[in-house]
């Protein structure tokens, strides 16, 4: 080993008392000491000083724009080998290059770039990769397998330029300080399961978390919220797979996402995240415990019931990426349980269409008692590729807790609804004896990767349902949706904190009262000319979504799952919690460290992207005389889902 990285770990290991009594994970404990910074040269000392250590250090972050490497300002080679140095293992700084650069150029490889095309929409080929989102518009498509769309040559566009494949807690307080101390843009991947490119940045350095992936399971921990009972603490990069696993083995499950690659103590446990236990657990975000949290000033902190409660608070719904780097979170786990699912498919082509609008009018009658009896029904409402046809496609109808005799009592309405228009209906039911079977046989793996689509959501409150007024002008809104072309993703599901949860937190208030996430998309043509596919999204945004918006008055959008061009997003994300998180923000990350679009505090800054669509690739820079509390400025730059009827 290095003698300066030898003396960086066990200056790291040198921890206080206070850090000694948290529940750490050996990659926790390896920490940067402002005593290590302060013992180096100046010159390096600089480079990774905590925020304000150094009182005459010079504010890089005040520029109109973050660095980018044609600047004359950018890192110079010898600091970003100097980081490299500092890092703790030499693999760990890491110079950008896109998957697809197999595709073209001197690395060109045609049987690598054949099998990268053939698994393009498959998450799990691209979860591993430093760089790659799953929403590779918003990078730029500036490298991308020619047959999936020609990008014409390999360039980093809207990639970063460098990532930290993070090993512990130093090399991400090394990372943050040295992005914010050379006023370089910084920005935080876990697996690129993101829906607006919050994880790319052109010119960034990019802080990859995916690496940290111990979990800890206690039988009876005792928090200082008053809780006792089993928890898990988990990594940052624990994966809905490998967290749903890892509770299976201990007898319990989590409050985690249906989708199976993604990082669930990332963007998705920080955005609030909506679960198939939902309807009788609330939200993902409601049974976090406590954080541990790298601040944008380099410091390694809790963040619970009783240290940093704002940021604890924060951190529950406010969004990833935006208050800090989280490494690990510590949540509720509760006793595994049986589950019944149920499966069908509705097809207008042998229904006829007219019995078939109806047999989706009858189930949308019922999406109130369903959920509040438990259930989380995941549905696509679609077109056909003529566009002629329609499916409804149940998969699955999710029954926690509940026995196949419980779920046929449950759906014998709706099953008679369509005994009286003469509609067959035989869903498949199956008992499963615990979750996590349940959820590996019924929740397909989700289509990711789209290169022509726009994405949007909308949460439709529980009154939009009470009355038969209500429920005519909100499936006709669906319908109008699906006839229109555009396929709806459907989550039927009552987050109202049911047990167990505390709901004094960040999350949406207006996921508190709705009964249904639907998405929805607008797919383009390619290739297709900028202003053809600015043309499709303001169509998107201020058509199909603005009718969406239009029957839910007040209500808002899951921040995971949003359009880019979001209008009023921040009450559209939060609700009248929009203010105090923008006070927090202010607090803990005064000069802006992280950004990501859209997120709490983000108006004063945009992407000036560089092919006119909104994207990452471009610089990020400041925007003259921007009030916190504005809307989106005009030009300023602002998803997948299962891919059937979008990508028809």
């Amino acid at each position: 080993m290095a003698p300066l990285l030898h003396s960086l770990l066990l200056a790291a290991s040198l921890l206080s008392t206070a850090s000694l009594s948290r529940t750490l994970f050996a990659y926790e404990r390896k920490q940067l000491t402002r005593e290590y910074v302060e013992s180096l040269p100046e010159e390096d000392a600089r480079l990774f000083a905590f925020d304000g250590q150094f009182a005459a250090a010079p504010n890089k972050t005040s520029t109109r724009c973050r660095y980018g490497p044609d600047d004359g300002k950018w890192p110079s080679e010898k600091a970003w080998t100097k980081l490299a140095r500092q890092l703790s293992s030499v693999d760990a700084l890491i110079k950008a290059v896109p998957q697809a650069s197999v595709c073209y150029g001197d690395t060109k490889n045609d049987a690598q770039c054949t099998a990268l095309t053939a698994n393009w929409t498959n998450s799990y080929s691209h979860i591993d990769d430093p760089t790659e989102i799953l929403s590779p518009i918003y990078q730029g498509l500036t490298c991308t397998p020619p047959q999936i769309y020609n990008s014409g040559n390999c360039t980093l566009g809207g990639y970063p330029s460098y990532v930290i494949k993070a090993k512990n807690v130093l090399d991400l307080q090394l990372g943050i300080n040295f992005a914010r101390n050379d006023g370089v843009r910084l920005v935080v991947k876990n697996t690129g399961h993101d829906f607006a490119g919050k994880s790319a940045g052109a010119g960034a350095l990019s802080l990859w978390t995916h690496g940290l992936k111990d979990m800890q399971f206690f039988d009876n921990y005792v928090d200082e919220s008053g809780y006792k009972g089993p928890a898990i603490k988990a990594g940052a990069g624990v994966q809905a797979f490998e967290l749903y696993k890892f509770a299976n083995d201990h007898g319990v499950v989590a409050v985690a996402g249906e989708g199976q690659t993604v990082g669930v103590m990332g963007g998705y446990i920080q955005g609030g995240g909506h679960s198939p236990l939902s309807s009788i657990y609330g939200m993902a975000a409601d049974h976090v415990l406590g954080f541990e949290v790298i601040t944008p000033i380099g410091e390694f902190l809790s963040a619970n019931s009783s240290a940093n409660q704002d940021l604890f608070w924060a951190l529950r719904g406010g969004g990833g990426g935006t208050f800090g780097v989280v490494t690990s979170v510590m949540i509720k786990v509760y006793k595994d349980m049986p589950v019944t699912a149920a499966s069908w498919t509705l097809d207008s082509s042998k229904l006829g269409k007219d019995n078939f609008w109806a047999a989706t009018k009858a189930f949308v009658d019922r999406v109130t008692p369903h959920a509040d009896n438990g259930t989380y029904s995941y549905f696509i409402l679609a077109p056909s590729a003529t566009g002629t046809d329609y499916s409804f496609i149940m998969q699955p109808f999710f029954a926690p807790n509940q026995t196949a005799k419980q779920v046929n009592t449950l759906l014998g309405p709706y099953s008679s609804a369509l005994t009286r228009i003469n509609v067959p209906f035989s869903p498949k039911i199956t008992e499963y004896k615990g979750f996590y079977a349940a959820w590996q046989a019924e929740f397909p793996l989700e289509a990711q990767s789209d290169v022509q689509t726009a994405f949007g959501s909308r949460l439709f409150p529980r009154s939009n349902f009470a009355s038969e007024t209500g429920r005519n002008i909100t499936f006709n809104t669906l319908r109008t949706t699906v006839e229109a072309g555009q396929s709806v993703i459907g989550f039927n599901m009552a987050p109202t904190l049911a047990r167990g949860g505390n709901p004094d937190n960040a999350v949406n208030p207006a996921w508190r009262t709705s009964l249904l996430h639907a998405i929805t998309g607008r797919r383009w043509n390619l290739p297709s000319t900028t202003s053809s596919i600015l043309a499709a999204r303001n169509s998107f945004t201020n058509g199909t979504m603005q009718k969406w918006r239009d029957v839910t008055p007040g209500s808002g959008s899951y921040l995971n799952e949003a359009d880019r061009l979001e209008p009023n997003w921040q009450q559209a994300f939060w609700g009248d919690k929009y203010a105090r998180l923008l006070q927090i923000k202010k607090d803990n990350d005064p000069k802006d460290v992280l950004w990501a679009v859209n997120a709490v505090g983000s108006e004063g800054w945009r992407v000036e992207s560089v092919d006119g669509l909104p994207d990452e690739n471009g610089k990020l820079c400041k925007i003259e005389s921007a009030t916190p509390t504005s809307s989106v400025a005009p030009g300023a730059t602002q998803t997948g889902v299962p891919c059937e009827g979008f990508c028809r």
